[in-house]
């Protein structure tokens, strides 16, 4: 069975920085799109950015030149390095990937950026 697993996530000071992963787990013949949302207190979640197969990338214009996703083929996960973190980037970030054809959500990990 598939299993995506997230890690990295955390309390950091404004300006400060994380790296979240999300590991895909069990049997599967390729994953071809994989992408980061998150969901802050009150608020509907929201795609902050996203990596096709072909290498294609989005980022929302909130986290643009902050954020940068990238894929690790090697451990099978997808990155979402945060820089310059502001207290709006306060959330619940979840990894979202379609594997063999299927949807699939992280379990989703808490960052906090205090002022």
């Amino acid at each position: 069975q598939v299993q995506l697993v997230e890690s990295g996530g955390g309390l950091v000071q404004a300006g400060g920085s994380l790296r979240l992963s999300c590991a895909t787990s069990g049997t599967f013949f390729s994953i071809t799109f994989m992408a980061w949302y998150r969901q802050a207190p009150g608020k509907q979640r929201e795609q902050v950015a996203r990596l096709t197969s072909s290498g294609s990338t989005y980022y929302a214009d909130s986290v643009k030149g902050r954020f940068t996703i990238s894929r690790d083929n090697a451990k099978n996960a997808v990155i979402l390095d945060l820089n310059n973190l502001k207290p709006e980037d306060t959330g619940v970030y979840y990894c979202n990937e379609i594997v063999d054809t299927r949807f699939y959500w992280g379990q989703g990990t808490q960052v906090t950026v205090s002022s």
